[in-house]
């Protein structure tokens, strides 16, 4: 403990003297040596000289540096905590009508559009879910020859869908990465495509059979995603697409169901 008189020379000595006298009574001074510290150290001896006695405490000083490093522990914690529960809160997902996932905000939506364009017969809607012609050469020349060979054969076949064509879907599982790295890669340097997924859709058939189709999505430039239908043309894009195992997770396991 250590102490700082504060005043002139004549009011020091007096200071001096009473904690001298109180020192070897034992007596207010001891007494109030507990008070003094939680006031601040700030006491008037008892003969009334004007003299004031600053206390210098360096435990109540690590006391108060303790508590304020305990206060900003606390905050730091529960700033760290808010930050983990929003980045494991579910992302939202929009549903259409028949509870499954719609809109190019997620590849689940791109997905469940595609097939819900092949079983409407809707031609304009299919191309605008397809992901843009891309590259060049006998890749992007037999790509868009798809693209309008499958749009004419839809405006065709309104009045009767082949047997084998999709009437309902039935499940819609969860995006999935491709275990290769290899085709994100291609399509974001060549293509400059943000993001390669796939998407399993289990559909229910006009033949009564039930089908899963794994559908390749893209997240283009615009920061919308895209199916591309027949990925095949493009190999070094699709690599490893169908080796992958059967998807187990439904899409309502990842996300926050907006209905």
């Amino acid at each position: 403990m250590s102490c700082v008189f504060e005043g002139g020379k004549k009011d020091s000595r007096a200071a001096e003297e009473l904690w001298s006298e109180d020192l070897k009574s034992g007596g207010l001074f001891q007494a109030d040596k507990t008070l003094s510290q939680q006031q601040g150290g700030l006491r008037r001896p008892r003969s009334g000289v004007r003299t004031e006695v600053t206390w210098t405490c360096a435990g109540l000083t690590a006391k108060l540096r303790g508590m304020r490093c305990r206060k900003k522990a606390l905050l730091i914690m529960l700033l760290v905590c808010s930050i983990f529960s929003i980045s494991a809160a579910k992302p939202r997902l929009r549903l259409a009508a028949d509870g499954f996932p719609t809109g190019q905000d997620t590849p689940e939506g791109a997905a469940s559009d595609l097939a819900r364009a092949f079983m409407t017969r809707d031609a304009l809607g299919f191309r605008h879910i397809c992901i843009r012609p891309y590259g060049d050469g006998q890749a992007r020349a037999e790509y868009t020859e798809y693209l309008d060979g499958v749009s004419n054969n839809l405006k065709r076949e309104i009045a009767t869908p082949p047997p084998d064509s999709p009437q309902k879907i039935v499940k819609v599982f969860a995006a999935r990465h491709l275990s290769k790295n290899g085709p994100a890669s291609y399509g974001y340097a060549s293509f400059d495509f943000q993001d390669v997924m796939f998407v399993d859709v289990k559909v229910a058939l006009h033949n009564g059979k039930q089908h899963v189709r794994r559908t390749m999505v893209i997240k283009d430039r615009d920061g919308k995603w895209y199916t591309h239908p027949v990925p095949d043309v493009s190999p070094l894009l699709s690599y490893g697409l169908y080796d992958e195992s059967a998807s187990v997770h439904l899409f309502s396991d990842v996300y926050d169901v907006e209905r």
